[in-house]
């Protein structure tokens, strides 16, 4: 029991952190239409303070470890609602790693809804 429970772990808690790494690498830089923008001399001092800005949001990894639990929870309580008790760990890891997959997407989404959103504010014509 102890060695499926260590395997389980170890299935889980790697991919998770490779999301978790992945997911927070390269900040969103919005394309803009420069004609029609307010100050586009003045682009890379707003976009470096959105970017900030969208830091502040839990993002990626705070999305991912969310997933991942409530996937794991679904999991597992399938597996023994269903009646397989003994794949309740198998299933709990699965589950969380594509909880986790989903949950990092998320919160990556977020942060760049997040800097889009600022530099619109902020008079640029975004263009993705």
């Amino acid at each position: 029991m102890k060695k499926n429970i260590r395997r389980t772990v170890a299935l889980v808690a790697l991919p998770m952190m490779m999301m978790t790494v992945v997911a927070g690498c390269g900040a969103h830089r919005p394309v803009i239409d420069p004609k029609t923008s307010a100050h586009p001399e003045r682009y890379e001092t707003d976009l470096a303070e959105c970017q900030q800005l969208a830091q502040q949001a839990p993002g990626a990894g705070a999305g991912a470890a969310g997933g991942a639990a409530i996937g794991a929870a679904i999991g597992a309580g399938v597996a023994v609602a269903s009646g397989h008790k003994t794949s309740a760990g198998q299933a709990a890891g699965g589950a969380a790693v594509l909880g986790g997959a989903k949950g990092a997407g998320s919160g990556a989404q977020e942060r760049h809804h997040m800097v889009s959103t600022c530099m619109k504010g902020r008079g640029y014509s975004v263009l993705n």
